[in-house]
């Protein structure tokens, strides 16, 4: 058979099925008069549909009881050591000896390395020589005052050489002070970045000194929480699965004017050392909770020109009233106004609803569904 031939009969086969399609469908039966016995509308919010029986409107609803509401912020943070700072010395010079080893603890005062003071050293034992002398001829001067055999000047002029000297000795003491790295606080010592003999300058980093026993948590939340947030509330803190709990120890002083939020810093209490600083943390704050809150699924709610709206079902009909909300969770919002205990608000249906509309509940839920 001709190519031609088979694309004449594939096109009268498919125009005979579409005839008979026709033929037999129940629409040409029942003719252009047949009406369905029930009309189906999706209702918005996926829980449940609303149908209409009659003149009334099949729908969902929701009876108002006090329930337990809270609401929780979420953020995220690093984790960073309590206290840190990069070691370095105030002075420039040789090093000559380092006294710690990378990774351990120190103790606060405890010398991590020294430069070399040999100039500073004889310059101060010059200085104590000097004083001796100074002191000598102070006593002189001062034993022949009493016997009237110098004048008070003479003497004043010794007592005020001591002095000087004395004030040179400080700050030769001073500068060889400079000489010596010490450890400003406990802490954990890290690598060090220089050897014994290198020559460094105060930009110079030895190495960094951290407090790891306790980590800080930085985050920021929403300025129009900044009045909840208070002292000692606790803060969890997820990493890799695992789930800690932190303490809020202290909050900015005002909210920033770009990002409208408030920075806050939680402590968490690491002694065994468990977690490393740097590591990310994703963090949940219970910044509210209400124990008796009236709450309403989200999609019963209509918003319309700055103003919330619900329907309740008052003796069979719809009736639609005025609300105010408050605490908002991904599925529910609280009414601080306008709803009661026992109030039954209707929950799906929503956008074929009107004052007065008959409807008729079918299907109850609980404000967690």
């Amino acid at each position: 058979m001709s190519r031609k031939k088979i694309r004449i009969v594939s096109i009268v086969a498919l125009a005979v099925i579409l005839l008979a399609g026709w033929y037999f469908s129940p629409a040409r039966k029942k003719g252009p008069d047949a009406t369905p016995a029930t009309t189906q509308a999706p209702a918005p919010g996926g829980r449940g549909g609303a149908s209409l029986f009659g003149n009334k409107l099949s729908v969902t609803g929701v009876i108002i009881q006090p329930m337990e509401l809270k609401d929780y912020l979420i953020s995220n943070s690093t984790l960073q050591p309590y206290e840190e700072v990069d070691l370095s010395f105030e002075t420039s010079g040789k090093i000559t000896h380092i006294y710690f080893h990378e990774a351990t603890q120190v103790r606060k005062g405890d010398l991590l390395a020294k430069i070399n003071d040999q100039q500073l050293q004889a310059q101060l034992q010059k200085n104590e020589v000097r004083l001796q002398l100074a002191e000598a001829d102070a006593y002189r001067q001062k034993m022949l005052l009493e016997k009237d055999a110098v004048s008070q000047v003479r003497y004043d002029e010794a007592a005020t050489s001591v002095e000087e000297i004395k004030a040179d000795i400080e700050l030769v003491k001073a500068q060889i002070a400079l000489t010596e790295l010490r450890a400003p606080f406990d802490g954990f010592v890290g690598l060090r970045e220089v050897s014994e003999g290198a020559y460094i300058s105060p930009a110079t980093k030895i190495a960094k000194l951290t407090i790891t026993r306790q980590l800080k948590l930085e985050f920021s939340v929403p300025g129009k929480y900044s009045h909840l947030i208070t002292k000692d509330m606790p803060v969890r803190f997820d990493i890799d699965g695992n789930t800690y709990t932190a303490r809020i120890y202290a909050k900015d002083s005002k909210i920033d004017i770009e990002t409208r939020t408030v920075l806050v810093r939680a402590l968490y209490d690491n002694a065994d050392g468990s977690i490393l600083p740097g590591q990310y943390a994703g963090i949940t704050l219970e910044v509210m909770a209400n124990e008796h809150a009236l709450a309403v699924p989200a999609e019963a709610i209509i918003n319309e020109m700055g103003l919330s709206y619900v329907y309740l079902n008052r003796s069979g009909k719809a009736h639609r009233i005025q609300v105010a909300t408050n605490l908002r969770t991904e599925s529910l919002v609280e009414i601080t106004d306008g709803l009661a205990t026992g109030d039954t608000v209707i929950t799906t249906g929503i956008l074929q609803l009107r004052e007065g509309l008959p409807v008729s509940i079918d299907h109850f839920i609980t404000a967690e569904e």
